[in-house]
């Protein structure tokens, strides 16, 4: 199968369709299903017809919803058959009996046994920096939930088969995963079949924002139960709405952060209070977590410090992984926290990060040690040279200044404000449960000198297999073409893990560039073909709470510093950004064409993320108003975007894709705090909510 496809455009002659049977209630206890009198051909499927583990492989997700429902919308059961349309005239006529329970909708009233996971951390001593303040500064800062909005809907294709001996049957799964081993150890477990009959083909994934970790393994299970039961092939894909509605979001987030500085703005001891809704379920709980957390501390010296994280669980659909793992909403929360330390000092922001940041043989508050060179001065050189944000930020500032002494009748220009942030990303997952803590590649330099790169790491183009070609031809002098990258199988492909969080550039490559290295030593001694594996095993380091988490996620950094600039039009008060600038340090940037491209991407959907894509659920449910006018940034919408690289050429490539996310907004909105005069503490901020502080801003101080 061609896994340039879609799993929309994948087609099996004879097949079935599968839809899904959903919970009609958020909470409750599951009493029965009811179907309609069905034709012989369709095949109603329910949780007690699940052979073998109804859950995916490492994480608490019912295949079906069994004995209890969690959320509006939660798969009970299936429906199979060969024409969609009565499938869904069928799916109609079907009753769900659930006895209701009190849902939780909101994350910040929830019961005991709702919470999944806490953080209490104490460095120093906070309570007497407080007590010895000359000023505290005080922020509630939330960030919203945010779609992925896939090329396709989620959907997977099982194709059932047998081979030449009529015994050894096979089951064959086609869907766009950013871990197909992971889907393949969900179906062996559910379906209770020995590993060697499930085959799984990845399909384009496409732009995905890492919401293909892992629900892809769920549609997957429900194809190959289909499959498993009418022996005949089995697609099932979403609609639109029905994506939109229950697949998993970016979670959201509160973050109150109190910091008490002393006569000279210095930072004495800092709060922190990170609530984050991970939804029903909870999908990487630490992993997320921990890592808004992480990004809530920034990057800057902090001697008192006091932590306290939450991570609940409610019933809304889950919420799960998105660029950055979390990384970014506490990135958010501290970099707007700074800024706003800087306006109440009456300080430039850029000048003030200057002075506080972690620099290197210093250490993440987490414990981690930075052992490399921490370019933050001159990433923030960087984009304030790109930018012209000094001049600027003066300019702007002193018309701040002069716009609270007119009255606001008589303001027709059009007000300028100017935002900086900066953050760091590391390389793989802190915790290495749910992925095994694996990593492998295998590398075969064949007798006619071609070379064979085997890996289950996927992507959303072909950069990665251009990168390792290009390593190849460089260690082993083949030509690039000659190079073939083989990840299309997990039947004869390694296990390499979930492609997240820039492990095909840094981890992947990596071990790339030392099976290369290897088989040139071996190459003019053994004959050829010769074969040689290598794999990545995770290294601990003990994180706050003491659970060993990979050493690697924090060894090696990539940096980052962002200005964005707006326009406030002083009528419908709409903000336009015109402009956006980013400075990275990458390390050994491999292309500098796909590095440049790929960062732009993420700028765009960070600006999208921060100025415009607003999701609510009501009562556990997305209005299809919301689905239906999700406001996504299209070609007219996109600023201009400009990207310089501090080159660090000794340095191993380091992940840079999320770092937009983690700086950008923060960014965004210091910009139009300055513009409006008021301090904002959300994303996304747009329009409707500039025109709300426009009207409370005679009943507030300035900044």
């Amino acid at each position: 199968m061609d896994r340039s496809l879609f799993v929309h455009d994948i087609f099996v002659k004879n097949s079935l369709f599968g839809i899904t049977i959903r919970s009609p209630a958020a909470r409750g206890r599951l009493k029965g299903i009811q179907f309609p009198r069905l034709p012989t051909v369709y095949t109603p499927i329910k949780a007690e017809d699940i052979p073998g583990k109804n859950q995916l492989d490492g994480f608490s997700v019912p295949v079906l919803a069994s004995e209890t429902v969690s959320y509006i919308g939660e798969p009970v059961a299936l429906l199979i058959g060969p024409d969609k349309a009565k499938l869904e005239e069928f799916a109609a006529l079907c009753t769900v009996t659930i006895e209701e329970e009190p849902p939780v909708f909101s994350p910040y009233s929830v019961p005991p046994e709702f919470v999944l996971a806490k953080r209490n951390i104490t460095l120093g001593d906070p309570e007497k920096a407080f007590e010895e303040a000359e000023t505290i500064v005080d922020g509630i800062y939330r960030t919203g939930i945010q779609e992925h909005w896939y090329s396709e809907p989620q959907g997977a294709v099982a194709e059932y088969y047998h081979e030449i001996d009529p015994e050894k049957e096979k089951i064959l799964i086609h869907t766009a995963t950013q871990w197909p081993f992971h889907v393949k150890r969900s179906v062996v477990s559910v379906l209770n079949l020995p590993p060697d009959i499930i085959e799984v083909h990845p399909s384009r994934i496409g732009v995905h924002l890492d919401g293909k970790i892992w629900y892809p393994s769920l549609i997957a299970c429900h194809a190959a139960l289909g499959t498993y039961i009418t022996k005949r092939p089995v697609k099932i894909i979403l609609t639109r709405e029905e994506d939109f509605q229950f697949t998993p979001k970016r979670s959201g987030s509160e973050i109150r952060i109190r910091s008490a500085l002393d006569k000279k703005g210095q930072i004495l001891g800092t709060e922190i209070n990170v609530t984050a809704c991970l939804g029903a379920q909870g999908i990487f709980t630490d992993e997320i977590l921990d890592r808004i957390c992480l990004g809530a501390l920034g990057p800057y010296k902090i001697a008192n410090l006091k932590i306290e994280g939450t991570a609940v669980r409610t019933n809304i659909p889950p919420g799960g992984p998105f660029a950055g793992f979390g990384l970014s909403q506490g990135f958010f929360a501290m970099e707007r926290h700074v800024s706003h330390i800087a306006d109440t000092l009456r300080q430039d922001p850029a000048e003030w990060r200057k002075s506080h940041f972690l620099y290197r043989n210093k250490t993440l508050a987490i414990g981690a040690p930075l052992k490399e060179h921490v370019p933050l001065d001159e990433l923030l050189d960087t984009a304030a040279g790109m930018s012209d944000y000094h001049r600027k930020w003066a300019s702007y500032e002193l018309l701040r200044i002069h716009r609270r002494e007119k009255e606001e009748a008589n303001i027709h220009e059009p007000l300028r404000g100017i935002g900086i942030a900066a953050a760091y990303q590391g390389s793989g997952l802190l915790y290495s449960g749910a992925d095994k803590g694996v990593c492998s590649v295998e590398l075969t330099l064949e007798k006619d000198g071609s070379l064979e790169i085997k890996t289950s790491m996927v992507s959303s183009n072909k950069e990665h297999t251009f990168l390792w070609q290009n390593i190849a031809a460089e260690v082993l002098a083949v030509e690039p073409q000659a190079v073939k990258v083989v990840s299309d199988n997990t039947t004869i492909s390694p296990d390499s893990g979930p492609a997240t969080l820039s492990r095909n550039i840094t981890m992947i490559t990596r071990l790339v560039e030392r099976a290369c290295t290897a088989i040139r030593k071996q190459r003019f001694r053994d004959p050829l073909p010769i074969t040689v594996s290598r794999a990545y095993h995770a290294g601990k380091l003990s994180n706050w709470e003491g659970k060993p988490m990979d050493h690697y996620a924090l060894s090696h950094l990539g940096w980052g510093a962002a200005v964005v600039e707006v326009e406030i039009d002083p009528v419908e008060y709409t903000p336009r950004i015109r402009g956006a600038w980013l400075g990275v340090d990458g390390g050994r940037i491999l292309s500098e064409t796909k590095a440049r491209r790929s960062l732009i991407n993420s700028v765009i959907q960070a600006l999208g993320w921060a100025s415009r894509e607003h999701i609510d659920y009501d009562q556990g449910v997305i209005p299809l108003k919301q689905i239906h006018g999700y406001n996504i940034p299209v070609v007219q919408d996109i600023p201009s975007i400009h990207i310089d690289f501090v080159w660090n050429d000794v340095v191993t490539p380091k992940g840079i894709e999320e770092l937009p996310f983690s700086c950008v907004p923060a960014a965004y909105v210091q910009a139009v705090s300055q513009a409006l005069d008021h301090n904002f503490e959300k994303i996304p901020l747009d329009a409707r909510d500039i025109w709300e502080a426009k009207k409370l801003k005679g009943t507030e101080a300035p900044l």
